[in-house]
């Protein structure tokens, strides 16, 4: 095991090997950039998932082939990329059965239809251990309107779309640990990847990145990016009614650090508040102003959680890490 975590792990070792390409941000961002045709360029995002980590070896196959695609195009979502072709890497168990991998293959193709991809390449193997997925989705927009995650200035107000730590209290569901609810659970095992809205955020944003591994976690990877620290308005926290009905003394540490979100975290200036919330209604998706971005005052705690009345709340434990 490393005695590093994850970012650290990148950081030393793999990002020097991407110095040679300006367009991999240093490995820090959703996605990287190559220039393409005619004033645009290709946005790519790779994500692996593998069960018992990223969903429950027993979830159907279908909803585990979409929640594969629909993770990377929430990356594309967040560079406010248009998805068009998907790599594909599967490593299936030897016990995988023709009608598992037949409903398997039936979600991948629903998925790629519903968002206009093209299954273009890839691989397969068999494995003794566990399934483990990997897909690389590729989208393209116009050079230079990239929503990169170091982009974010001191003053941003603080955006996230739809509500958060729903998929959270669905693995709790998932796992037995709740009482069933469906909606919760749903949120958990099929994502749903804001692309119309990051792709209406060019131009209106300075900083996005989608919600993976908890949102005060992503949070910090924004403003280390930007060099700025932020501040997150716990009551302004956007929660669904069953999340609600569902929080304890614990509900709002676990709503605001549980992975599996894929909203989209992003900052802009103040002055464009009546254009988000134009956009808003245009997309009948809830967008909140949860917090804003602040010059940093040091290297400890980069974001500070606060209550209703501006004083600092405990710091909850950070987001996922795999290490």
């Amino acid at each position: 095991m490393p005695s590093i975590d994850e970012f650290g792990l990148i950081a030393r070792l793999f990002a020097p090997l991407a110095q040679s390409h300006a367009g991999a941000q240093s490995l820090r961002d959703d996605c990287a950039y190559i220039d393409g045709p005619d004033g645009m360029a290709w946005a790519l995002s790779t994500d692996a998932l593998v069960a018992g980590v990223h969903f429950l070896p027993d979830d159907p196959p279908d909803l585990i082939a979409r929640k594969l695609v629909r993770v990377n195009l929430s990356d594309l979502a967040s560079s406010g990329a248009r998805p068009r072709f998907l790599l594909l890497a599967c490593c299936f168990p030897r016990s995988s059965g023709a009608a598992w991998l037949e409903a398997f293959a039936a979600g991948l193709a629903a998925d790629c239809q519903s968002f206009g991809l093209a299954l273009i390449g890839g691989d397969t193997v068999a494995t003794p251990g566990p399934l483990t997925l990997a897909a690389t989705a590729l989208g393209d927009l116009p050079a230079g309107q990239a929503l990169l995650r170091g982009n974010a200035r001191a003053g941003d107000d603080l955006w996230v779309s739809g509500t958060i730590g729903d998929a959270a209290f669905g693995l709790e569901v998932a796992l037995g640990q709740a009482p069933e609810q469906p909606e919760l659970l749903e949120r958990y095992r099929l994502p749903r990847p804001r692309l119309e809205l990051g792709m209406a955020l060019r131009g209106l944003a300075h900083a996005c990145m989608d919600v993976s591994d908890g949102l005060m976690g992503d949070l910090g990877h924004i403003a280390a990016a930007s060099g700025l620290a932020a501040e997150l308005w716990a009551e302004m926290v956007p929660l669904s009614a069953a999340v609600r009905a569902r929080m304890g003394a614990d509900g709002l540490e676990k709503a605001v650090t549980g992975g599996d979100d894929y909203e989209l975290l992003f900052t802009a200036p103040a002055a464009r508040r009546q254009d988000l919330a134009a956009l808003e209604r245009s997309l009948d998706l809830r967008l909140t102003r949860i917090g804003r971005m602040m010059p940093a005052e040091g290297p400890d705690q980069p974001v500070r959680l606060l209550d209703g009345e501006g004083r600092p709340l405990a710091p909850p434990r950070p987001g996922y890490r795999h290490f």
